[in-house]
Parts: structure tokens; C-alpha cells; sequence
């Protein structure tokens, strides 16, 4: 059924969409999530905080500042129902979340159909899908990763997609394991082994620890890398070759160095939305300069301009969760920005660019992903799907038709796509829209109808297996008579 409008949708999620009710019952004394007949409603609560995550917000707020605006981009490992990141979006904070498909069932599920920025995951062998520097914040709350095995090379992986400057939020164990550790039924001498591992590797990372209140720990990545201690002979300096190559490395024991040509001072948000990104002004993106990236944020204002004028409902709430299939440097998403929605930008691996670390220097979200395979979600999950250059871009890498099936699989019934392309590219894709059932509409550039380039509109259209049968039937004995 159509999800509730946000902010409604952060706290009812219709039953129909996701019916799954083990986390009701696993969960019960943790308000995550309550089962309420035709809806599941979501106190806010977690495992760290059962009283609710504006609370817990509140906690962290007196020592991480959301309220200046100079975090704004938070990474929640292992996020159940993303119940932080719901409630950080009204207080201007965009958070990425993921947990894996396990017992609890459909954890992410859940998060999307609240409206909340989530994607299928796990901190295991392979390297998270973004660039260096990427958030201001990464958090943690009982997310059972041993941060503390595997010569701390998982929290060598946060440090990597840290920014410098960037909070660490360890909620849970081993933190104040001496109040806690019969509550916890472990023993003493692991838990302590545990948080000494963890002081050490924060150390080590150049993580000053700025306090530790309940159980929650808080570090900070310093600035100054003068002031850190020198690496231990053990430890090697992470190849700085190609640091935004992600895509099915594995993780390794190293850290990350810091780098100088793509730093800079970023401003708080809002303001940072329309400011150079400073991988931008430094020249760190091959064929980028501040003139051409200015052009890049006014082209996309006249697209998303005309955009609107086919779809008026691109300017009201209708659309809450947005996909952009090949982001470029987020100019769509800067163009329809709204605290009513927010937008998945997608860096495609076969891009030319790799210009995920601007969008997120934006203050804007993203991924990286290859379209010849499934996206990290479950099916329809995505309101509205836009597509600038998909098809040409993977014209000879994998067949249309799976991209635009897999399009279908994640977006939601009655949600709408807006294809940008070639208009021989856009003729084929229409054929096979039309088979589909989405309901399709071709028009011009909005420049010239001389120009090649075309925008191809369509919207899914509600069906089911057992509507389609029934029609099937009545045709069939309509054709007897």
C-alpha cells in the first residue's frame, strides 16, 4: 500500500509492506518496533537506548555538535530499524545506515519504509563502498562488531571513510564494563582486554578520546596529525595510489594516510550544499574545475526546473526516498534538495569520475555501485528513480533490459522514473518499459527539440499476479462470446 507521507512514516509503517513481525517480539522490551493491527509503530527506542533516540541524541549532543551544522553526515553501522538516523534527519543530521538480512528479519526494510537512508550491509571482509573522508561521524550502538579482533582492522576501515576532525561513537560493550559487566554476563577480564584493545587502536589511529559517560564512548579523529604518535613497526601506511578503488577490495590492516591535496576546511550545512567542495578547488577530480563545476550546478538547476514542470509533484512530499542511478557530483540531488525527502546518490563503478568524496563534501549521501548486478536493497523500496546516461554509460557492459528490471524490482508501485539519454538509447528502453506496464512519456530537451538528448517519464502502475489472471480470464471469455 502507498507508504505514510514523512514525518508520519518515521513512526507507522503500514503492515502490508513489510510484514514481518519478529523484531516485535525479539525486541518487545527494546521498543525498536510495536505491532498495532493494519501498522507497525516505532517508538524511536534500541538496544542502547530504550527510552527512545532523541534522548539518547540529546546525550551525545553534549559532546558532538549537531546543532552547528559541522556534522552532518553520520554512518550507522549495524542500525537495526535506523531508528538514530530517523531521528537525526529533523535536526539536519543525514545519516547512512546498514545492518544485514538476519534472524531479526528485514531490518532494512523496515528503515526504508520509514523513510530513512539504509542499504543492505555488513563491516565483514570487504572494504564499505565509499571514498575516503566521506562522514563526520560514525556510529555504533551494540552493532556486535569486534572492533577490538583482527589487529583492529575495522575500526582502521571507519578511520579510512572518517573525516578528519570526525566523531567515533562506541554504544555498548565493552564501554563502563565495571557497572555493567553482570548485566552484560561476561566476564571481567574480557571485557577489559576488549576496551584496552580498542583504547589502543584509537591511539594508534590518532583518535583522541573526548569522554566516556554511561555506556557510550566518544573519540575524536585529530586534525593535527603532528600530534599523533608514530605508527608502530607493525603497522604499514595504506597504498595512497588509488584511494577511492573500493569496489570489492578487501579491507586491510593499515591505516589510511591523511591527505593534504583534497583537504580543507568544510563549511557547516546548509552552507556547504553550495560551497566548492574542496576536492574540487584542490584539483583532486581530473577534469573539474571550480568554472566547470559551477556550469555542472547550474545545468542541473535548468533540468530539475524543467523537470517540474511535467511532474509538479517533484516540489511537494510525494517523493521521500529518491535514487539518482549515476550522480556525477550530485548536481540533481542539490537541485531538488528538501528536509521532505533525500537521495541516494549512486556513483556507477564503469563512471569515468569518481566523484563520490564531492558529493559527499556536499553534505549529500551516496554509493558506490555496478548496475550490471543488484542493488543492496530490498524490492520496492525507492519512490522516485532518476537516470542521467545510465544506458549509454553501460551500453556494452551488461544488457538493458536486467538494469531496467532491476529498476523495477526496487521501486515502488505508482513511483516514477525520470531517464535522461540518447534518444535511440530512450526509444529501446521505451519498448521494453511499455512491457513492463510502466506508463511511459517521451519529451524534448528542454533547451531544443534539435538536441539528441532526450527525458523519458514513467510511472510504475499498481498491479498484481492475481489482477493480471483475472484480466487474463475475462479477455479469454470475452473472445468466446
Amino acid at each position: 500500500v502507498t507508504p505514510f507521507p514523512w514525518p508520519k512514516s518515521r513512526d507507522y509503517v503500514p503492515y502490508a509492506n513489510a510484514p514481518y513481525k519478529s523484531l516485535t517480539v525479539e525486541k518487545a522490551v527494546q521498543n525498536w518496533v510495536q505491532y498495532e493491527g493494519a501498522v507497525f509503530r516505532f517508538p524511536g527506542g534500541g538496544t542502547q537506548f530504550p527510552h527512545g533516540a532523541d534522548k539518547y541524541i540529546d546525550q551525545l549532543a553534549s559532546v558532538v555538535p549537531f546543532a552547528d551544522g559541522s556534522v552532518r553526515t553520520v554512518l550507522d553501522t549495524g542500525c537495526g530499524v535506523a531508528s538514530l538516523g530517523a531521528y537525526l534527519d529533523s535536526r539536519g543530521v543525514m545519516a547512512m545506515s546498514f545492518a544485514p538480512r538476519d534472524s531479526h528479519e528485514a531490518q532494512v526494510q523496515f528503515a526504508l519504509e520509514r523513510g530513512v537512508p539504509a542499504f543492505i550491509g555488513v563491516l565483514g571482509s570487504v572494504k564499505l563502498p565509499f571514498p575516503p573522508r566521506s562522514f563526520d561521524m560514525a556510529h555504533c550502538s551494540r552493532c556486535l562488531i569486534p572492533w577490538s579482533g583482527n589487529g583492529g582492522m575495522y575500526m582502521m576501515e571507519v578511520d579510512r571513510v572518517l573525516r578528519p576532525g570526525g566523531y567515533w561513537v562506541l554504544s555498548g560493550p565493552p564501554i563502563n564494563w565495571k557497572a555493567n559487566h553482570r548485566k552484560w554476563e561476561r566476564a571481567e577480564e574480557d571485557l577489559a582486554g576488549e576496551q584496552k584493545r580498542i583504547e589502543e587502536y584509537a591511539q594508534m589511529l590518532c583518535w583522541e578520546k573526548v569522554t566516556e559517560m554511561d555506556e557510550i564512548g566518544v573519540w575524536r579523529k585529530r586534525t593535527d596529525t603532528a600530534a599523533c604518535p608514530a605508527m608502530p613497526p607493525a603497522v604499514r601506511a595504506c597504498d595512497p595510489a588509488n584511494p577511492d578503488d573500493v569496489w570489492y577490495k578487501n579491507m586491510e590492516t593499515c591505516i589510511t594516510p591523511s591527505s593534504t591535496a583534497a583537504g580543507g576546511e568544510l563549511q557547516p550545512f546548509p552552507e556547504r550544499l553550495k560551497a566548492i567542495p574542496p576536492r574540487i578547488s584542490s584539483g583532486a577530480v581530473q577534469g573539474f574545475t571550480v568554472e566547470s563545476y559551477e556550469e555542472e550546478k547550474r545545468r542541473w538547476e535548468r533540468h530539475v526546473k524543467a523537470y517540474t514542470k511535467v511532474n509538479y509533484k517533484l516540489d511537494t512530499k510525494r517523493y521521500r526516498n529518491i535514487m539518482d542511478m549515476n550522480a556525477g557530483v550530485g548536481g540533481f540531488a542539490a537541485a531538488i534538495f528538501s528536509p521532505m525527502s533525500w537521495v541516494m546518490n549512486v556513483v556507477p563503478t564503469a563512471a569515468e569520475l569518481s566523484t563520490l568524496g564531492v558529493i559527499y563534501e556536499r553534505g549529500l549521501i551516496g554509493i558506490y555501485h555496478d548496475w550490471c548486478e543488484a542493488f543492496s536493497t530490498y524490492p520496492r523500496t525507492y519512490d522516485l528513480i532518476h537516470a542521467n546516461g545510465v544506458f549509454s554509460l553501460y551500453r556494452d557492459k551488461c544488457k538493458m533490459e536486467d538494469i531496467l528490471l532491476e529498476m523495477d524490482r526496487i521501486l515502488r508501485p505508482e513511483g516514477t522514473v525520470i531517464l535522461r539519454d540518447d534518444i535511440d538509447i530512450l526509444l529501446r528502453v521505451d519498448k521494453v518499459a511499455m512491457g513492463m506496464r510502466w506508463k511511459t512519456m517521451m519529451v524534448n530537451h528542454e533547451d531544443s527539440p534539435h538536441i539528441r538528448e532526450k527525458v523519458l517519464y514513467a510511472v510504475k502502475r499498481y498491479w498484481t499476479a492475481d489482477s493480471d489472471k483475472s484480466s487474463q480470464e475475462k479477455k479469454a471469455t470475452s473472445s468466446e462470446v
